[in-house]
């Protein structure tokens, strides 16, 4: 399967799993085009380790708070998310629109010593499967329908699981930062957003409460010149949303 091709029961937009797909090679170098998601990583880890802790009454002193858990992650490019949730002690799924970003991710797993079940498809490919953690950062915002997405990662949970998902906030803020600035100067390659497509928290929230699910926190993402991507209360530039079975 190749990253245009997509069945008809798909949220997957074929111009977006293109997009992303033609930045394969460069995913895990941290200079590359992926450098900004190289950024945010340390700051997205710091916050699933907090809500992991908070919902299975972990602390943080424990190395693998996921061990005997399964964990997915939808879009998850060439596996930034995924290793870390492996080295957590996960059995981790990653899932992708791409099969460019697939192959890159299957590579880099087994040179790290990692076995990670890789695939190329949608979450509506998951044939019933379900994971105790699912998660799908900066993706939602790049689906052709938010409500069939968020409905097909809600079947993927399993009771008493956590959904864990991150997005740009339609703002003015988002707009200047992330297009106007950042692929504007090429910090982001250009074409990676639509603002138009950006999800505010109410609007997010009412689609993860419409599957079913629990919303438990929704935590800002902001940036700090001195500290770099923070996590806030201040949700305008790009936010968290935390949900449970």
């Amino acid at each position: 399967m190749n990253s245009a091709t997509v069945t008809s029961a798909t949220t997957i937009d074929p111009a977006e799993a293109a997009h992303f797909g033609a930045m394969a090679a460069e995913w895990w170098n941290p200079k590359g085009s992926s450098a900004m998601l190289h950024r945010l990583n340390p700051v997205r880890l710091r916050y699933l380790r907090e809500r992991i802790d908070a919902h299975w009454l972990g602390d943080d002193t424990g190395f693998t708070p996921l061990a005997g858990k399964r964990a997915l992650d939808v879009g998850c490019g060439a596996g930034l998310l995924c290793e870390p949730l492996a080295r957590l002690g996960a059995n981790v799924t990653g899932l992708d629109a791409a099969a460019e970003n697939v192959a890159v991710a299957a590579t880099h797993a087994t040179q790290s010593g990692l076995a990670i079940d890789y695939r190329t498809g949608s979450v509506e490919d998951l044939g019933g499967e379900t994971f105790d953690l699912v998660t799908s950062l900066e993706v939602i915002e790049h689906v052709t329908d938010p409500a069939g997405f968020v409905a097909g990662l809600a079947r993927a949970l399993a009771p008493g699981g956590l959904l864990m998902l991150s997005t740009p906030n339609r703002t003015a803020l988002s707009r200047l930062a992330l297009i106007t600035f950042a692929e504007g100067t090429g910090t982001i390659p250009r074409g990676t957003h639509d603002w138009d497509k950006f999800l505010t928290p109410e609007a997010l929230t009412e689609l993860v409460v419409a599957a079913g699910l629990k919303v438990v926190d929704v935590r800002g993402l902001g940036f700090s010149v001195a500290k770099g991507f923070v996590l806030s209360d201040d949700t305008k530039l790009d936010y968290f949303v935390t949900a449970s079975r």
